[in-house]
């Protein structure tokens, strides 16, 4: 078990082992559910929560309020792993809360350890696509083809916003736009039908600071084809997609992006045309697809309606109309993910997995996104009243919807064409 002192330096302790968390629910980690803290990862720490470990001896859990060193007795708190994309937690940190905790950040808390003189974490690799790798991204590459871009694009006010993502909010898509490679983000809508408690743009002031400025305007059809047709045309592995992290929901802007597409199309006909979206209008989708949208991905916390709404709030739209999103998207040949935000103690319960299963099979998409869901977990867990269910863990969880439809692509990234058509080739064969 590792722990950290008031300061934030971490230690290992010399007995306790690690253990993880389920919803509220702690349990020993199996090997079966631990990598090597990957390349681009980050520790925190957890303030306000005490660490929670194994006393083999004992055979029981024990909660470390404080620890002895150099002869002084110190409080100590929880140490926390947030994984980079790829990589899905299997367990939660174990903790007791003490008496002072307020409201966690916006990050994929996954429990973390040390043995044979390195960090593991909590978690699997469920996608081996290196793009998204941390050593694939160097600003000191980056920078100057900003200048480059800008000066290229010196009117088009979605290319400056993008160059903020970049550069203060370290987006990985925004990034590709100046590199010249891989997927990159159109958003378009300052809007949002939804409260999202785990929205990345937007939140009350009594919460916490959101983890990036939400867009503030809406782009020029104009503004949207001058980056994106070139992008097209010129990226490796091209894709574009609109409904990023620093928007509202781009169906709102359904007409625009419909224009936009078809505009598009009709200057190339190379790459992706990609959509992020919590799929809250199956007419929306339809118009879309009919304007020759490639790929959408439609975002779940839960194949469940009650929980669906507990986290998401829809505003004029229900968890109903989302799964007709999928089917009507899925059924117009537009190639459809299921963005699963995923949660030790929801994802896995057998309810969960047995709703998620049946879901699979009334709307028929063709790749799952095992998505980490940034939030502070006790507030999801007291918001959604997660008890006690029986679960199965991360890992048998998606065993088990592999077994289940094996023809199912499963994932963390967005699909370029080569991919897709590879997919689709296997899929049916």
């Amino acid at each position: 078990m590792v722990f950290a002192d008031e300061r934030g330096e971490i230690f290992n302790h010399p007995f306790l082992e690690m253990m993880g968390q389920e919803a509220l629910a702690p349990f020993r980690v199996e090997s079966r559910d631990l990598v090597p803290l990957p390349e681009g990862a980050k520790l925190f720490t957890m303030p306000g929560y005490l660490p929670v470990g194994w006393n083999s001896a004992g055979h029981e859990k024990a909660v470390l309020g404080e620890a002895e060193w150099d002869g002084r007795i110190r409080r100590v708190q929880a140490v926390s792993a947030f994984m980079p994309p790829g990589f899905t937690r299997t367990f939660l940190p174990a903790v007791e809360q003490s008496e002072n905790v307020s409201l966690l950040p916006l990050w994929a808390y996954a429990a973390v350890g040390w043995k044979e003189g390195r960090f593991w974490a909590a978690g699997i690799r469920v996608d081996r696509k290196e793009n998204w790798d941390a050593r694939q991204y160097d600003d000191r590459i980056l920078l100057p083809l900003l200048k480059k871009k800008l000066s290229q694009m010196p009117g088009n006010r979605l290319l400056r916003h993008l160059r903020r993502c970049a550069v203060r909010y370290h987006c990985l898509a925004a990034k590709n736009l100046f590199l010249g490679r891989w997927e990159c983000p159109l958003p378009v809508s300052p809007a949002c039908n939804a409260d999202c408690l785990g929205c990345l743009s937007l939140q009350p002031e009594d919460r916490f600071q959101a983890s990036h400025e939400r867009l503030n305007f809406v782009p020029t059809l104009d503004e949207i084809v001058e980056i994106a047709v070139p992008h097209l045309e010129q990226a490796r592995e091209a894709v574009v997609s609109f409904g990023q992290g620093c928007e509202g929901e781009p169906l709102l802007q359904a007409e625009l992006i419909a224009a936009a597409i078809r505009t598009i199309r009709r200057k190339t006909p190379k790459g992706v045309i990609h959509l992020n979206t919590n799929g809250f209008s199956p007419s929306r989708v339809a118009l879309l697809a009919e304007a020759g949208l490639d790929s959408i991905r439609i975002s779940l916390n839960s194949a469940r309606r009650e929980y669906y709404h507990h986290y998401c709030n829809p505003k004029g739209f229900g968890f109903e109309d989302v799964k007709e999103s999928i089917r009507i998207a899925s059924s117009s040949g537009v190639f459809t993910s299921i963005n699963y935000l995923t949660f030790p103690g929801l994802t896995d319960t057998e309810e969960e997995m047995e709703n998620f299963s049946a879901l699979i099979r009334e709307t028929g998409p063709e790749m799952i996104q095992w998505k980490n869901l940034n939030i502070d977990p006790f507030q999801y867990v007291s918001r959604l009243k997660l008890g006690a269910g029986k679960v199965r863990g991360i890992c048998r969880a998606i065993a088990g919807v592999r077994n289940q439809f094996p023809k199912i692509h499963f994932g963390y990234f967005n699909r370029s064409r080569e991919m897709i058509d590879a997919i689709r080739k296997v899929s049916r064969a």
